[in-house]
């Protein structure tokens, strides 16, 4: 049985209920079809022997009978006796031993030599005379009709199991058609590693669709990671190929042996540069890597933002004078969150260097931190007067790698928004991004606050 396939399991036990069921239902249909046959008959007795007494009447030449009295109907017999049990009017089967006893308003089943009956004997006085009514049915013939009925029960059962088992296997095979498909196309993506094929069942609520749409959005989901891992991958290639390239010449150049002190001097300066860059883009891959695997724990403290953002600013403020950038903070003092102090410093140090790195030159960098939302929220805004953001990149900033042109390409590898995204989030708060080409962009992100808990006196 189990190596039959679900569909034919499910049609044999379908053929064997509705064989049972059909069964039932007529064995059912045939008992009361009996019982109800053998009721009417014998109602039929009853009516005829008691509508006979209105159908006779004394005549000079003794009893006489209406001729409309019948003597056989639907097969029962009627007769009339005198009080001597000599036949008067009427008929009985042929086989029928008529001596048998007269009981009066009493239906009894007998069973003589020629076989077996129902009688029923009603006592009538007509004028000073006894007559007995007698009406006789054979239940040999009620017992053929039933017996003709199950014959024809056996004949038609095996017509009805055949077309139940069609039917069944036409249903199940329509029914498991979708998981059939979602079969096929698992397997090709599977053999061909097309993560873009899609089952498509359409529209549907049952629990066939529901599963087919999951499957549908997992294979989405399976197709955007692949896509993003291998992208992430040939970008983290071509920003560690750079500085690989730059310490290897640097390398053959020292090795050349005709190099001055001078020369090799600057060559492992060159070298401990590309190594810095090359630790610091590893530094930020494990980073994002830990984040993505839910491996990257946060030191959770109390952390004084205010405090943290105000030395941020001033140690950039070095690096912005090389642009002519001015920095200027708006820092509400005493805003306490509960985070990890050297993730929020990065998260402030990315924000700041990527406004000066597109700041303009002579322009200036602001950078504000308040309370809001009922003094529960923390928000931080950092913005610049550079070159701006494209409307059709703002969401595309978050990604890892990513960088709108060449224009915006200065020296960093994409990954500083990205990261900063993460921590925001991991901290449970948010941050969005406005932008206006050639105008400036403002990052905005909102933290919850560590509301200062009352030490007992």
């Amino acid at each position: 049985m189990k190596r039959l396939s679900i569909q034919w399991r499910v049609t044999l036990w379908f053929t064997l209920l509705m064989t049972l069921l059909a069964a039932v239902g007529l064995g059912f249909l045939f008992f009361m079809g009996g019982q109800s046959a053998l009721s009417a008959t014998k109602s039929r007795m009853e009516q005829m022997a008691e509508d006979s007494r209105a159908q006779m009447g004394l005549g000079t030449d003794g009893i006489v009978f209406d001729s409309d009295l019948e003597y056989f109907r639907d097969g029962v017999y009627l007769s009339a006796y005198d009080d001597q049990g000599l036949p008067l009017y009427g008929a009985v089967p042929q086989r029928f031993d008529n001596s048998i006893v007269f009981s009066d308003s009493l239906l009894r089943e007998v069973e003589d030599t020629g076989g077996r009956w129902y009688l029923y004997d009603v006592r009538c006085t007509v004028g000073q005379q006894d007559v007995w009514v007698r009406t006789v049915a054979a239940v040999d013939e009620i017992d053929a009709t039933i017996t003709v009925l199950l014959h024809l029960a056996v004949i038609v059962l095996p017509f009805f199991v055949v077309l139940a088992a069609v039917g069944g296997f036409v249903l199940t095979g329509r029914a498991f058609a979708p998981v059939r498909r979602i079969t096929q196309t698992a397997r090709e993506i599977g053999q061909g590693g097309d993560l873009s094929r899609r089952i498509n069942l359409g529209p549907g609520r049952d629990e066939i669709h529901t599963l087919a749409n999951e499957f549908d959005h997992m294979f989405a989901r399976l197709e955007a990671s692949f896509e993003t891992e291998k992208q992430f991958a040939n970008d983290a290639s071509h920003e560690l190929r750079t500085p690989t390239a730059v310490i290897l010449t640097q390398c053959e150049d020292a090795l050349d042996g005709n190099a001055s002190p001078e020369e090799l001097r600057a060559a492992l300066k060159a070298v401990q540069r590309q190594g810095e860059k090359m630790a610091g883009l590893l530094s930020q891959l494990l980073l994002l890597a830990r984040a993505d695997s839910g491996r990257q724990t946060l030191r959770r403290e109390p952390v004084d933002l205010s405090g943290l953002a105000a030395a941020v600013a001033e140690e950039q403020r070095e690096l912005a004078a090389e642009k002519q950038i001015s920095v200027t903070t708006k820092i509400t003092p005493g805003l306490v969150v509960l985070g990890d102090e050297t993730l929020l410093m990065r998260m402030l140090i990315n924000l700041m260097e990527n406004g000066i790195k597109y700041g303009r030159q002579g322009g200036r960098l602001a950078l504000t931190l308040t309370l809001t939302g009922d003094a529960d929220t923390v928000t931080g805004r950092v913005s610049d007067d550079g070159i701006g953001i494209a409307a059709g990149d703002l969401e595309k900033v978050w990604r890892r790698f990513w960088q709108a042109d060449p224009a915006r390409s200065r020296g960093g590898a994409g990954l500083g928004l990205s990261m900063v995204k993460w921590i925001v989030e991991a901290h449970g708060g948010c941050i969005t991004v406005e932008s206006t080409l050639g105008r400036g962009t403002v990052f905005t992100f909102a933290l919850p606050r560590q509301k200062a808990v009352a030490r007992p006196e």
